[in-house]
């Protein structure tokens, strides 16, 4: 009986954080769309829905910490517990991330609209993706499609690069355009750094089921 409620506590703290995971994509989108419709009302949503991606993390950690502590697992319950921490962190900074997009957004409100050399609409699209994919990876518990997250991780880097590049060739070019092109420097890094931590997540997923710390191996192939 008791290793049956240990099972019924391990689905309900998966089913806890495939609901964070659902506010953090969440977050991704609002936050792309509040800048691409410079959307002072979305902005104000990603910024409640930190909030509760904040509320939603400390109430995970507790739970996850108290199974530690009452039914010290082993083995692959052990690994998934583990995981899921490290996972909620992950969540939680793809959170801040959205909402400095957000910010960087409503901070555009006001100035005049220009077209700049980036699609950050298919960059965010891509970006959630890659949180979709990771979350996919961990409702099946898939290795192979965490893997395929993994892989999935130059392209946006790839993307990113060029935003770079291309932005600071306008500011050169056009350095009227400086303000604008710096923010959007800095959303490019912010939707690169998302889909770098629906990587993590993904790596965790991979050290849950096959229990195997894969992190450096990915640090190694970026090099």
């Amino acid at each position: 009986m008791p290793r049956i409620h240990f099972q019924q506590q391990l689905a309900e703290l998966k089913d806890k954080i495939l609901a964070m995971a659902a506010l953090a994509q969440q977050a991704v989108q609002s936050a792309v769309e509040a800048y691409l419709q410079r959307d002072e009302a979305l902005c104000a949503y990603v910024k409640e829905n930190e909030t509760a991606i904040n509320t939603a993390q400390r109430e995970l950690d507790e739970m996850a910490y108290e199974l530690l502590a009452k039914e010290q697992p082993m083995a692959i319950d052990l690994r998934f517990i583990l995981a899921v921490i490290k996972m909620n962190a992950d969540l939680e900074r793809i959170g801040d991330q959205s909402m400095s997009v957000a910010i960087r957004a409503r901070d555009m409100i006001g100035m005049p609209e220009v077209e700049l050399p980036v699609d950050f609409e298919a960059m965010g699209e891509y970006a959630s993706r890659m949180i979709r994919t990771a979350l996919q990876a961990l409702l099946d518990g898939d290795a192979q499609v965490a893997e395929s997250v993994r892989e999935m991780d130059d392209e946006i880097d790839r993307m990113n690069r060029l935003a770079q590049a291309e932005l600071l060739a306008l500011i050169q070019q056009k350095p009227e355009l400086t303000p604008q092109a710096l923010h959007a420097l800095l959303i490019s890094r912010n939707l690169e750094r998302i889909a770098d931590h629906a990587t993590n997540i993904a790596t965790d997923v991979i050290f849950w089921i096959r229990g195997a710390d894969v992190r450096h191996a990915l640090s190694l192939a970026s090099d």
